[in-house]
């Protein structure tokens, strides 16, 4: 990709299907360039956004009032992945809950099981103020504590029951006591407690569980719970679905509205083929006794295999070519094209051991292990695609502890229904494909006060033992981040000779993850080993998809494509030499102590093992973009409670900004209005260089002072930029032929940087709109991650600005600013000034230096309504994220 040498640049879109910019967004979405971009309305209602409010997360997923669910309103994935599978944070949850579900197969055991923290509200008196401004409503839907949670997900093989009672029994789970606090309480256990469960097991094996752990199954119908997960799993995430073709994988998008009819494949010990009309609705209309079951038992008894994942294993080193007759094997190694089969085609599985003369020990077991595989994993494939015809459908989803996310296992599905179909129809697999009867029957409990589940999308964070995944999950719960950190040590040391504890995450903290025993030998990870590798999973239905967004469904926020393994290469690279910087700024931040160190240190071997393992395969985590990479950064070091590592350098930053501000002010007061918009821009595109978050940025600092470096780089803003569309959106501002234009009504202002950037760059920005007439929203950061400013931090930062500015005074004091900041005294004494349009500030509802405009925050959403003009600042959230968004208002991209 071609370097811009800090070239600035500034596009217009004059509709939405023209970019000016557009035509060399390859060449200039660099690393150290600026942009500047505005588009205009492009639909044509340049006020706001009437008749397009509709929140693409809002619609509600119907539920059957028989059988009301657990609240699922406030979900987010967070917190421990102790399976290949996510966490669910349930915010929401009440303490009644039941706290454990299980699907008892045949073959295998699927718990699905609750824990809970504690939520941490704050009494903000600034956002109280927005809400009040913005109209948002806390509403009454709760009048009780409400406590926050997460769906673990674990699994056991069916003959090792006791290890599955055991494991209930060391956390608890069946005392209705799961917490961050009390996991350990000796409290007795309810007499009449009871668990739902589904699958035969919950039938042969209720007197066991009473026995042991003096609990009731309340035995749920297997495929209403099937059909309930995969309902919910399907509308809920994403990234749930994705294809799998000659080992390439490619998730997918399902609109949720338009998901059914479906055809779901549920290959456990056997296979339920299941026609999926609604919620509720569906039908079983084929099936098959030729399933999981089958290829495990045969293949412990071909190869004397002890578990299901090592049968998979040995598949892995196969070569069935030496067992299976081949269609070339007939024909003298030709293709039979008359009908469209090539010489590699199966003609006969296990075929060759007709003409063999060879006993079942000449054999090697790896080539009988994919065999079998390939057999049984054809034959659903085939039978499958032809109950899909039969009604006519073209959907196809597979689930299932089969599945496994094991390579071979899908290839071998996928090509069979693409084969029968002659391509019309596709083969899907789904990230929870084991789990969807243990969380329909989880979702089965009786629960009063219940909403309607909201459609929203979720947020996906990988905690630091997603890239050692693929073992079983035992021992003792991890009661805090020390003894995380001390088995990140002992794995380093010694490699899988240890045991993956189970973590506990205490209250308050995000990310905080669990881990497996690692399924490689050493520094070795085995090739598919991140089928599932799909981390802990938060569902937030208080995230909101941004109003103002022009088509939800075409939006896609990331704009280099992590696909090229150059451009993955590149960032690989980037972040890494970043590394020891980042670390040594964490460390600082927490005062350098020893404790501290040892913590940064467990977060670069935790980071360089993400990156490591995205490096071998970029699809182990799901879709991959920039932002995602970004972002796994900051929850990184979150998870090892660096909650601010740049915290210092930004209180030093701001100070020293915030002191030569006035100067600033009078300088741009003594200019036209012509010269001074110009300036302006200049200024933010100045402003922007300061963050930390790029090495050539970061050299610039040992140059001058800010507000040398801020002058310096102002003055070598020369026009023509990279993409310069200045003069039009001068003529929006200003006019033309001495027509004055309408003022925007409300302005979006996605601020960047701490320090200079906000306070020199877009401070005096969102003061000429004010000037204007323009209400101003800024919008910043709920977490930090790097330098960039928080909402938490800006109503002091526009405190300090505000004693030299009585635009900015009367304005901060009309959007609520300085209740805390100023204790209630204005300047002048009065309160507040009804004739000033107001400063506010919002969160933006995610804490990475990019954003996803389908995952903000209600009170983001809620000042979107009014808004008609939209300022995205900075390289993460206008150019790696949201170069290409189109929006419903005007939009600026600087």
């Amino acid at each position: 990709m071609a370097g811009l040498n800090g070239d600035p640049f500034l596009g217009i879109d004059d509709n939405i299907e023209k970019l000016q910019y557009n035509n060399n967004s390859k060449e200039v979405i660099d690393k150290e360039g600026l942009v500047v971009g505005i588009g205009e309305d492009s639909s044509n209602n340049k006020n706001n956004n009437q008749g397009g409010e509709k929140d693409m997360a809002g619609n509600s997923i119907h539920r059957s009032g028989s059988r009301p669910q657990l609240d699922l309103s406030k979900a987010e994935i967070q917190g421990n992945s102790e399976e290949r599978d996510p966490t669910i944070l349930l915010p929401n949850q009440t303490d009644d809950i039941s706290h454990l579900a299980l699907d008892i197969g045949g073959s295998l055991i699927k718990l699905v099981y609750f824990s809970r923290h504690e939520d941490q509200s704050v009494d903000d008196k600034r956002k109280k103020t927005v809400k009040e401004r913005l109209g948002i409503s806390n509403g009454n839907r709760r009048n009780f504590p409400i406590l926050g949670g997460r769906l673990h997900f674990v699994k056991f093989e069916t003959s090792k029951l006791n290890e599955c009672l055991d494991f209930i029994s060391s956390k608890q789970l069946h005392r209705g006591r799961i917490d961050s606090h009390h996991w350990n309480s000796e409290a007795p256990a309810n007499e009449n407690a009871v668990i739902k469960a589904t699958g035969g097991g919950a039938y042969k094996f209720a007197d066991l569980f009473k026995e042991r752990l003096g609990v009731s199954i309340d035995k749920e119908d297997e495929m209403d719970c099937l059909v309930a997960g995969a309902n919910f799993l399907l509308k809920a995430i994403r990234h749930e679905a994705f294809t799998h073709m000659e080992g390439h994988k490619e998730f997918v998008q399902i609109d949720h509205n338009d998901l059914f009819p479906y055809l779901l494949v549920n290959i456990g010990s056997g296979v339920s083929i299941i026609k999926v009309d609604g919620d509720g609705k569906f039908q079983r209309v084929s099936g098959t006794n030729v399933g999981g079951g089958t290829y495990w038992g045969l293949g412990r008894l071909l190869t004397k295999c002890n578990s299901f994942d090592e049968l998979l294993e040995l598949s892995q080193r196969g070569d069935n070519r030496t067992i299976d007759m081949l269609v070339g094997d007939i024909y003298g190694g030709m293709d039979y094209s008359k009908i469209g089969l090539s010489a590699s085609t199966i003609a006969s599985s296990f075929g060759k051991a007709i003409s063999d003369k060879k006993e079942l020990q000449d054999y090697r077991p790896e080539d009988i292990s994919l065999s079998l595989l390939r057999m049984i994993s054809y034959n659903i494939g085939q039978i499958s695609y032809l109950n899909a015809l039969r009604f006519g459908l073209k959907r196809i989803f597979f689930g299932g502890f089969f599945i496994r996310g094991h390579a071979y296992t899908m290839d071998t599905i996928s090509f069979a229904v693409h084969f029968w179909s002659k391509g019309e129809a596709q083969a899907m697999f789904l990230r929870h494909e084991g789990f969807l009867g243990a969380v329909g029957a989880f979702m089965s409990y009786q629960k009063h006060g219940l909403d309607d589940l909201m459609v929203h999308h979720l947020v996906e964070r990988f905690p630091m033992g997603a890239p050692y995944t693929g073992g079983k999950i035992h021992g003792p719960p991890l009661g805090d981040l020390n003894e995380k950190i001390s088995w990140m040590e002992k794995f380093v040391l010694k490699g899988t000779e240890i045991t993956a504890p189970v973590p506990m995450a205490p209250p308050g903290t995000t990310g905080l993850g669990g881990f497996e025993v690692p399924s490689s030998r050493g520094a070795t990870l085995r090739s598919d080993a991140s089928a599932l590798n799909v981390g802990v999973l938060h569902l937030v239905p208080t995230l909101e998809v941004f109003p103002l967004l022009a088509d939800p469904k075409m939006y896609e926020p990331n704009t280099i494509d992590l696909s090229d393994h150059k451009e993955l290469e590149y960032w690989f690279t980037v972040l890494s030499e970043h590394l020891p910087d980042l670390v040594d700024k964490a460390v600082a931040s927490e005062g350098g102590t020893d404790d501290a160190k040892r913590r940064g240190d467990a977060f670069a071997r935790a980071f360089s093992a993400h990156l490591a393992r995205l490096m071998e395969e970029p699809a182990a985590y799901g879709k991959l973009g920039l932002a995602n990479l970004l972002e796994l950064r900051e929850e990184c070091l979150r998870e090892f409670q660096f909650l601010d590592a740049y915290r210092s350098i930004k209180q030093r930053e701001n100070e020293a900004s915030l002191a030569v501000l006035p100067d600033l002010l009078l300088e741009l007061d003594h200019m036209d209005e012509e010269t001074r918009l110009l300036t302006l821009i200049e200024g933010v595109l100045a402003a922007n260089i300061f963050d930390w978050g790029s090495r050539a940025c970061v050299d610039l600092y040992h140059k001058g002072t800010i507000i040398e470096i801020y002058r310096m780089s102002r003055n070598k803003m020369q026009r023509p930029w990279r993409v310069d569309d200045f003069d039009l959106f001068k003529e929006r501002m200003l006019g033309s032929e001495g027509k004055k234009p309408r003022p925007h009504k409300r302005a979006l202002l996605f601020v960047d940087n701490s320090g200079a950037d906000i306070v020199l760059g877009m401070l005096p920005l969102a003061r000429e709109l004010l000037r204007c007439g323009t209400e101003v929203v800024l919008v910043a950061n709920s977490l930090p991650a790097l330098n960039d400013v928080t909402a938490m931090e800006l109503p002091d930062i526009v405190a300090e600005a505000a004693k030299h500015c009585d635009i900015l005074r009367r304005a901060a004091e009309a959007g609520g600013l300085l209740v805390d900041a100023m204790n209630n005294n204005t300047l002048d004494g009065s309160r507040g000034n009804s004739s000033s349009v107001p400063l506010m500030v919002v969160e933006n509802g995610c804490g990475s230096p990019c954003i996803d405009l389908r995952q903000v925050s209600s009170e983001l959403a809620a000042a979107a309504k009014h808004a008609d003009l939209v300022i995205l600042e900075g390289m993460g959230r206008a150019l790696h994220t949201n170069f290409n968004a189109r929006f419903k208002c005007e939009a600026l991209k600087i």
